[in-house]
C-alpha cells in the first residue's frame, strides 16, 4: 500500500509529491512552449478573419471551417494548461495571469470566429441544401444541419452582434443572487444539542444535514431558510429579473417562450419535458414510502426536512479505502463494460491523469476535462470513505466518455452535449453500487441501498420537483407577471407537501426554500440530471444483465460526440426518452431496492 502524502487545505502545492498531481506537461512541455504556441495563434488568426465574406465560395468555405478547428483545438488546449492549474492552486498570482491570458485569447478568437455561423445562415436554402449532401463538408455535416435548423431563430448579424453586447446588461438578476449569497448575507452561529456552536453555510449546511445531533440538525436548517426568508423579496426580484432576460431573448430569437428556446437548443421536443413531469406525478407514492420508512426507522413522532438527510445506518466508516484501494474496487465493479475500457481506465489511474489529494488554494469537489488530441484530467479532493470513491467512478466515467469520443471523433464533432453529459458517469456510479452490494455484510447493504434511495431522491424526484417550479415561475413570466415571495412560498409549501407525502411535515421555514437554487438563475438545466440519472441507470441494468450487445451499444454511445443530436445517440444505444420506458425502469428500482431495504431492517 502506497504510503499517504500529507494533504490538506493548509498543505502548501508544492509539497505534494508528483506522483499524485495530473501532468499539465502532457499539454506543453514547459511555460515557453505554452508562450510559443499562443504567439503562433495571435499571428494565424487574422487568416481565418481574411475569410469574412467569402464562405459563399466552397473552397474558401472548407478552409474557413478547417482552419477553425485547428485554432480552436489549440485554443482549448491553451485555456487548460492555464486553467488547470490555478485550479490546483488557485492562490498562485503566476496561474491567475495565465489564465487572464488564456481567457484572453479565448475571447479573441470568438469574435474572429463569430462571423460564420452568420453568413453561412445567410446562404440560399438550396445552397445550405447542397452544402449537406457534400462528401468533402462531410466532417461538418451535423453541424451544419443543427445551424441551418436553427437557421429561423437567428437574427442578422448587426442584430445578433448586439443580442450579444446586451447580454452583461441583462445578466444583473444572476449577478445580484450570486452576490447577495455569496458575500452579503450573514448566516448565525447555531448551537448543538451540547450547546457546542457551529457555523452555518452553503458549505457546511448538507454536512450538518447528516450529522446525528437532531438540535444541530434543526438549528442549521431554520438558521439558514430564516436566513433566505428574511431576503425573500429581493430574491424574488432577482429571479424576475432572470425569467425576464430569458423571455426577453426567446421572443428576440421568435420562440413562443423560454422553455421552447431551451429545449430547441438540444432539439429537445416540449413533450419530453411534460412527459417527465407527469411520469414521476404518477409515481410519487415510493418516495412516499420512503419517507414513512425514514419516520419508522429514525423513530420521530414527525419528519421534518431537517431529518430526511440523516442516513439509517452508521456503515459509512466501514468503506475507508485508501485510494489506491478505492481505484481497485472502481476497476472490479467496471469489468462489465469489457477489456477495451478497463484498458483506457488503467491508462487514466497509472498516467497522471488524476489529481487525488487537497492542497492548500485548490477548488474544491471534483470534474473531469475532456482536451482534445490529449487525455482527459480529472479533479478529485480524495477522502477515505464511500462518496470519494463513488466520486472516482462518477468522473472517470466523464474522462472516458472524453477519451473514447476524442479518439473517434474529429474536432467538429468531439464536443458531446450537456444532455448526455451526465450518462456516463452516472453509469459507472450505478455499476460500482451494484458490485459493492454483492460483497456487502447487512449494515453495509442498508447503507448502500440508503445511498442509493437518497441519489434518486434528489437527482430524480427532487430535480423533477425543481423542473416543475421552473415551468411555473416562467409560465408566470410569460404572461407578462410578476414573481411575488408569497406566491412562491404558498407553491414551494403545496409542491413539497404533494412529493414528499403525508410522512413528511412541512415546516413553514421550508417555504423559502427556493430563493436558494442557483440552478433557477439557469433556466430549464435541472430537468437533464433526471434524464441524464434515467438513461444511466437504464444502461447500467442492460450491461450487469449480460443482454446481448448492450456493452458495444454503450460503448458506441462513448465514441460517437456530437455526431448526431442528444436524443438519436441515445436512442441508437437503446435508450428511448421521449417514452415512459426508461423513467419507468429507474422508478421501479427505486421501489425494489425499497423493498430490499424495509427486509433488511425488518420493516
Amino acid at each position: 500500500m502506497q504510503k499517504i502524502p500529507e494533504h490538506g487545505s493548509t498543505t502548501p502545492r508544492n509539497t505534494i509529491p508528483a506522483e499524485y498531481k495530473w501532468a499539465v506537461s502532457d499539454l506543453y512541455p514547459d511555460l515557453k512552449s505554452w508562450q510559443e504556441a499562443a504567439s503562433s495563434l495571435k499571428v494565424i488568426l487574422p487568416q481565418l478573419a481574411a475569410f469574412k465574406g467569402q464562405l459563399a465560395d466552397e473552397a474558401s468555405l472548407k478552409q474557413a471551417l478547417t482552419l477553425r478547428d485547428q485554432l480552436a483545438e489549440t485554443i482549448s488546449r491553451l485555456y487548460a494548461y492555464a486553467r488547470l492549474q490555478q485550479d490546483a492552486d488557485n492562490g498562485n498570482p503566476d496561474c491567475q495571469s495565465l489564465t487572464g491570458q488564456a481567457e484572453s485569447l479565448l475571447n479573441h478568437f470568438e469574435q474572429t470566429a463569430s462571423f460564420i455561423d452568420s453568413e453561412l445562415t445567410a446562404l440560399p436554402e438550396n445552397k445550405k441544401q447542397d452544402l449537406l449532401q457534400k462528401a468533402e463538408f462531410a466532417t461538418w455535416h451535423f453541424a451544419l444541419e443543427n445551424l441551418f435548423r436553427l437557421a429561423a431563430h437567428i437574427l442578422p448579424p448587426e442584430q445578433e452582434i448586439l443580442l450579444s453586447q446586451s447580454q452583461l446588461a441583462t445578466s444583473t438578476g444572476a449577478i445580484a443572487f450570486r452576490a447577495l449569497v455569496s458575500a452579503d448575507l450573514k448566516f448565525p452561529v447555531v448551537k448543538d444539542s451540547q450547546d457546542q456552536e457551529h457555523l452555518v453555510s452553503e458549505g457546511n449546511y448538507l454536512l450538518n444535514m447528516t450529522s446525528e445531533d437532531r438540535v444541530l440538525r434543526k438549528n442549521s436548517f431554520t438558521g439558514l431558510m430564516n436566513t433566505y426568508h428574511q431576503y425573500r423579496n429581493t430574491l424574488a426580484a432577482t429571479l424576475t429579473g432572470t425569467c425576464r432576460s430569458s423571455k426577453f431573448y426567446a421572443g428576440a430569437a421568435k420562440y413562443p417562450d423560454t422553455l421552447t428556446a431551451v429545449l430547441d437548443e438540444d432539439n429537445i421536443p416540449a413533450s419530453l419535458y411534460d412527459n417527465l413531469l407527469q411520469t414521476i406525478h404518477e409515481h410519487l407514492k415510493p418516495l412516499h414510502e420512503y419517507m414513512q420508512l425514514k419516520k419508522t426507522v429514525l423513530g420521530y413522532k414527525r419528519l421534518h426536512p431537517y431529518d430526511i438527510y440523516l442516513p439509517l445506518s452508521k456503515a459509512a466508516d466501514s468503506f475507508a479505502y485508501t485510494y489506491e484501494e478505492a481505484c481497485q474496487h472502481v476497476c472490479q465493479a467496471l469489468t462489465p463494460l469489457g477489456e477495451e475500457y478497463a484498458a483506457a481506465l488503467h491508462e487514466g489511474f497509472s498516467h497522471h491523469w488524476i489529481d487525488i489529494y487537497e492542497n492548500q488554494g485548490k477548488r474544491s469537489g471534483a470534474y473531469s476535462w475532456g482536451v482534445f488530441g490529449a487525455h482527459p484530467y480529472v479533479l478529485l479532493n480524495y477522502q477515505p470513505r464511500y462518496n470519494s470513491m463513488s466520486t472516482i467512478a462518477h468522473e472517470m466515467g466523464h474522462a472516458l466518455h472524453s477519451y473514447f469520443t476524442n479518439k473517434a471523433q474529429p474536432y467538429a464533432t468531439s464536443d458531446y452535449s450537456i444532455f448526455c453529459a451526465e450518462v456516463a458517469s452516472t453509469t459507472n456510479e450505478s455499476l460500482l453500487l451494484e458490485a459493492t452490494l454483492k460483497q456487502a455484510d447487512p449494515e453495509q447493504k442498508i447503507y448502500l441501498l440508503n445511498q442509493f434511495l437518497e441519489a434518486v431522491r434528489t437527482t430524480v424526484y427532487r430535480q423533477v420537483q425543481f423542473a416543475e417550479f421552473e415551468k411555473y415561475i416562467h409560465a408566470k413570466i410569460n404572461d407578462g407577471a410578476t414573481l411575488q415571495a408569497d406566491d412562491l412560498e404558498n407553491y414551494w409549501h403545496q409542491s413539497n407537501i404533494t412529493y414528499y407525502g403525508p410522512a413528511l411535515t412541512v415546516d413553514a421555514e421550508l417555504d423559502s426554500e427556493w430563493s436558494r437554487i442557483p440552478h433557477f438563475y439557469t433556466p430549464f438545466y435541472v430537468y437533464k440530471y433526471a434524464t441524464g440519472y434515467t438513461a444511466a441507470t437504464y444502461f447500467a441494468q442492460k450491461i450487469n444483465s449480460g443482454e446481448a450487445g448492450a456493452v458495444a451499444k454503450y460503448l458506441n454511445f462513448l465514441k460517437s460526440g456530437a455526431r448526431d443530436y442528444s436524443l438519436n445517440l441515445l436512442k441508437k444505444a437503446g435508450v428511448d426518452l421521449t417514452t415512459p420506458e426508461p423513467y419507468l425502469a429507474t422508478l421501479d428500482k427505486f421501489a425494489e431496492k425499497l423493498a430490499e431495504l424495509k427486509k433488511l431492517l425488518g420493516k
